[in-house]
């Protein structure tokens, strides 16, 4: 039977003791995507933004994120990344932006919560930028794409998530 691993026997929160776990390369992808309005997808991807860059600013807080997952996700353990990606594709077809973040390290837990902290705060980061001329702006399809590394193994997301 699969349990929570950070519940304890007492079915308290806790933090997963990994002292023991033997060090491997580890990685994780995640997406999500930001649905908007054709016009303010054209201001993004033409670079009229009064804010300026949308998606640098939007690539650095996803990276800066991903870096202090353990400060905003209570049992997450400070990971040494070796690696913080994030890329944003504009997508004119259905007025979103799909962001894809990768994280990597090697060592005793897993990235997932950090892939998934990048690219959700570089969502949020684009809806903070655009809501002075977009209030309605939709975030969705957040979720993990693959991971490696670990007891677990290797994990790939089926292809039929949002934007899919």
């Amino acid at each position: 039977m699969t349990t929570f691993t950070h519940i304890n026997a007492q079915g308290e929160a806790n933090m997963v003791d990994v002292s023991m776990k033997a060090d491997s390369v580890r990685e994780a992808r995640a997406e999500a995507f930001v649905t908007m309005s054709q016009n303010t997808l054209a201001m993004i991807v033409e670079g009229r933004h009064h804010k300026g860059d949308v998606f640098a600013t939007a690539r650095i807080a996803g990276i800066l994120a991903a870096k202090r997952t353990w400060e905003l996700i209570p049992l997450c353990h400070p990971l040494l990344l070796s690696k913080v990606e994030v890329n944003l594709e504009a997508l004119p077809q259905t007025n979103q932006v799909r962001i894809e973040s990768l994280c990597k390290l090697t060592g005793k837990t897993g990235v997932e919560m950090e892939a998934l902290t990048a690219a959700s705060v570089a969502a949020l980061t684009i809806y903070d930028m655009c809501k002075a001329v977009q209030k309605d702006i939709v975030i969705e399809g957040v979720r993990l794409l693959e991971k490696s590394g670990g007891k677990s193994g290797h994990f790939v997301a089926d292809k039929q998530g949002v934007g899919a």
